[in-house]
């Protein structure tokens, strides 16, 4: 003997089997159980079950927000995270979907800093703490109506300054800019950097040595700094230099022996 609650489970069992009972999943009526149930073979209750769960996408991709991305690219991500956790979820482990869903759209989301939104590659764990960065800034500015600084960005995520420089260099240093590219963004004619950047010096070496010779030179007599000058950078021969000091051939290549020897001891570095 059927009772009237037998008699109703029965029809409310009917009712769901029937194709004719869209409009329970169209207006979100529909238990998640069921869903679930018919997630494979009905689209429209995969369509629901990833309807009410956008929201929790969502509030998972605010939490990675910053000025890397958009926060409408990130809800796209977090919404393909949603996807692939409604279409791998499996009820009858019997756990809460968010439970699975909540790293599944993460990693999702990590991997596409990883992946998209850097130049450089950072390791995971960097790129982790740039997120936890980030979304600690957002709380403190919120809460604090002004920038946090570094130490209180650590107390709240309770780790070392270190590390939270470490994640704001590593956030702001992943997009380098190309040296082709303006320096002001509105205005294309603006200088590039490579017109304005120096370039190697290949002297730079000799600098020391530099030092060194115009220190070893100023001991010397105006005749010998004249001698010096007339042979190594007018480079005239001896027999000429002897000419216009007047004196002997053999007396400049004796003077020029002499300073040069001077000059060695004051720069050891050039022996």
């Amino acid at each position: 003997m059927t009772t009237k609650q037998d008699s109703a489970q029965a029809a409310t069992e009917e009712a769901q089997s029937d194709p004719d009972c869209r409009g329970i999943i169209e207006t979100g009526l529909a238990d998640e159980s069921r869903l679930w149930a018919d997630r494979d073979r009905d689209p429209r209750a995969k369509e629901e079950l990833l309807n009410r769960y956008l929201a929790y996408a969502k509030s998972i991709a605010m939490k990675f927000r910053g000025q890397a991305e958009s926060l409408d690219d990130l809800v796209q991500v977090a919404s393909l995270g949603l996807v692939n956790a409604v279409n791998r979820f499996d009820p009858s482990r019997g756990i809460p979907f968010v439970a699975f869903a909540s790293p599944t759209i993460t990693g999702e989301l990590k991997r596409h800093f990883r992946d998209h939104t850097s130049t450089m590659r950072i390791p995971r764990s960097l790129y982790d703490r740039i997120g936890q960065v980030d979304s600690t800034v957002g709380e403190l500015t919120n809460q604090l109506s002004r920038e946090p600084s570094v130490t209180e960005i650590a107390e709240e995520m309770h780790t070392e300054e270190h590390e939270v420089i470490e994640a704001v260099q590593a956030s702001r240093n992943r997009h380098p800019m190309s040296l082709d590219q303006p320096t002001s963004a509105g205005n294309q004619d603006a200088t590039p950097p490579t017109e304005w950047l120096g370039e190697t010096d290949d002297n730079l070496e000799l600098i020391e040595e530099r030092i060194l010779l115009h220190e070893a030179v100023q001991g010397l007599s105006e005749q010998e700094r004249m001698v010096l000058r007339l042979r190594f950078r007018d480079e005239l021969t001896q027999s000429e230099i002897a000419e216009q000091i007047g004196r002997s051939q053999m007396h400049v290549s004796r003077m020029l022996r002499r300073i040069l020897d001077r000059m060695r001891i004051q720069m050891p570095s050039s022996g």
